[in-house]
């Protein structure tokens, strides 16, 4: 029995010298390709990336509605170290396996090269959402190295809906990785905008890795899914009965400043959007600017009734044209109206008489109720990328200048501050910051004219709409005005034949529940905005009353 114990003791130095052999193949030898692959991994599932926060829609019931979350998809992925292992056991040639690759997975033979050669990488991404046919093909052919996996992407259930507004997210580019860690981003849009909140902040940083943040907040929008859709089906039928370019329809609560839609068009689906033009990706309502015409003209009304220059019934003489720095303008169908009041001149869209307007008022108080009415300044809208209209034309001083900003041309705006400036009469004279989130509490930013003033423009708003018929609803009163302006000609100078047509109009005018403004970009055939944006705007509007149970107001 005394041999036993010896041996005994024999077989525990035996095991203790392998698992110390092991442990250092396992922590020191192998310890770096071992964590590359735990990475790899990890970096397949989604661990290392916090979950976003989700974006929601609301409802006139305040439901919340996802506009973009987390979904798991499906991913491939390779292990480059393994692949190529996989090439000296089978004795097979690179090129070779790279094709039957490509031919089971339908990923680009250069891409699959170039990422399949970074012989030392544990973890290349192959094919994010991937589909069911790669998948199937993957595990008919059954290649080394190559894994499938689910990870969290995100994920947008209304594609093209509202896409301007929430934009879409990118993996890290490589300043970003170093700052944020191994994380998808946001581009564009609310995505971009929210973009650290939605994703979390980053976590502490160790041994040059962030570790796994806390989860993202989540973001409630202003905007209306219902009227939103709505919005979208009336403005893309728009765009294609009129061949246009594009457009713009924006709605909003004129009291809160709520945006409760906001569409343009071209869009882009933000799951693909590796498939749209960059172009696309750009939110013509706050980043873009355009000269708006005749629907300018309730503003200089605004300025000459507040100030106390003019008043509704001031009359003037309409000629049909004046001549000023040499320049001759026209009345738009080129018509002498005689004796005429402001009123009329609303109603008629007379330039003429605008021109009277703006000279009765002065050129310096004319332009320091533009700058009151937020012209020239950002809005501040929680949205990236917004730009600044511009009236610097003014600074000239020259009265052809100001006569031509008086009717719209020769001063430009984005939609979202004309419809916020249009907003502002609307609600007895009190500018409102647009909102985007819901998060945010209404906020004024100024009085901009007396509730007198304003609402002398609504009814002269509302005497155009009855008058000219095509945006009137029976038992309601509508206050609008169109505009049809023509778009510069920036090769040669002056102005093109193209036009662009804006409606800007609210309901009911008595107690404003909401304002739409309706753009179409370069339609075809150049046609006045009351036969385009204005039918636009009313089937929009009537939509909203019955989706509201807005009670008539003039019955």
């Amino acid at each position: 029995m005394r041999w036993r114990f010896p041996l005994v003791f024999v077989v525990i130095i035996i095991s203790y010298l392998f698992l110390i052999s092991n442990f250092f193949n396992i922590q020191i030898k192998n310890g770096n390709a071992y964590y590359d692959r735990a990475v790899a991994q990890r970096k397949a599932s989604g661990i290392l990336e916090p979950l976003r926060g989700n974006i929601y829609f609301t409802d006139k019931n305040n439901n919340l509605i996802p506009a973009a979350l987390n979904k798991d998809y499906p991913v491939i992925f390779a292990d480059p170290k393994k692949f190529w292992e996989g090439l000296f056991e089978e004795n097979k040639k690179f090129n070779e396996s790279v094709e039957e690759l490509n031919q089971a997975i339908k990923i680009s033979g250069p891409i699959l090269e170039r990422k399949l050669n970074k012989r030392e990488d544990s973890y290349e991404l192959i094919v994010q959402k991937a589909d069911s046919e790669q998948i199937d093909n993957l595990k008919e052919n059954n290649f080394k190295g190559i894994y499938i996996d689910q990870q969290k992407l995100r994920s947008y259930p209304f594609k093209n809906l509202a896409s301007h507004v929430l934009g879409f997210v990118a993996s890290a580019n490589e300043a970003e990785m170093k700052k944020y860690g191994d994380v998808e981003m946001g581009r564009y849009g609310i995505e971009l905008e929210r973009n650290l909140s939605l994703a979390g902040q980053p976590g502490e940083e160790k041994d040059n890795k962030f570790i796994k943040a806390q989860n993202g907040s989540d973001v409630i929008l202003t905007i209306d899914i219902n009227i939103q859709t709505q919005a979208e089906e009336i403005l893309k039928k728009l765009i294609n009965d009129w061949q246009a370019e594009g457009g713009t329809a924006i709605v909003e609560e004129p009291k809160t400043g709520k945006i409760l839609a906001m569409v343009n068009f071209p869009d882009f689906d933000p799951n693909e959007y590796s498939k749209s033009e960059i172009k696309n990706f750009m939110n013509p309502a706050v980043e873009l600017v355009y000269e708006p015409g005749s629907v300018f003209k309730v503003i200089t009304m605004a300025a000459g009734f507040d100030s106390g220059k003019i008043t509704p019934d001031t009359t003037y003489i309409d000629t049909g044209s004046v001549i000023l720095n040499g320049k001759k303008i026209e009345n738009w169908d080129k018509k002498a109206y005689g004796k005429q009041t402001m009123t009329s001149v609303i109603e008629h869209s007379l330039n003429v008489g605008t021109v009277f307007a703006e000279k009765k008022i002065g050129h310096n108080i004319f332009k320091e109720y533009l700058i009151k009415f937020g012209l020239g300044k950002l809005t501040g809208v929680n949205l990236p990328g917004e730009v600044k209209g511009n009236i610097n034309n003014l600074k000239k001083g020259k009265d052809i200048d100001f006569a031509t900003a008086s009717f719209g041309q020769g001063v430009s705006v984005t939609p979202l501050q004309l419809i916020s400036a249009v907003s502002a009469i609307a609600n007895g004279g009190v500018l409102m910051k647009p909102i985007i989130s819901a998060e945010e509490n209404p906020q004024i930013v100024a009085r901009v004219i007396s509730e007198e003033s304003a609402q002398k423009v609504i009814k002269t708003m509302v005497s155009a709409v009855r008058l000219n018929k095509v945006a009137d609803i029976p038992n309601y009163s509508i206050g609008g005005k169109t505009g049809t302006a023509f778009v510069p000609d920036l090769k040669r100078g002056g102005y093109s034949d193209q036009v662009i047509n804006t409606y800007v109009g609210f309901a009911s005018a008595s107690d404003p529940r909401f304002i739409i403004l309706i753009k179409l970009d370069k339609a075809s055939g150049a046609p006045l905005a009351g036969q385009t944006v204005a039918p636009a705007f009313k089937e929009l509007a009537q939509f909203i009353i019955n989706y509201y149970n807005i009670a008539p107001d003039n019955l």
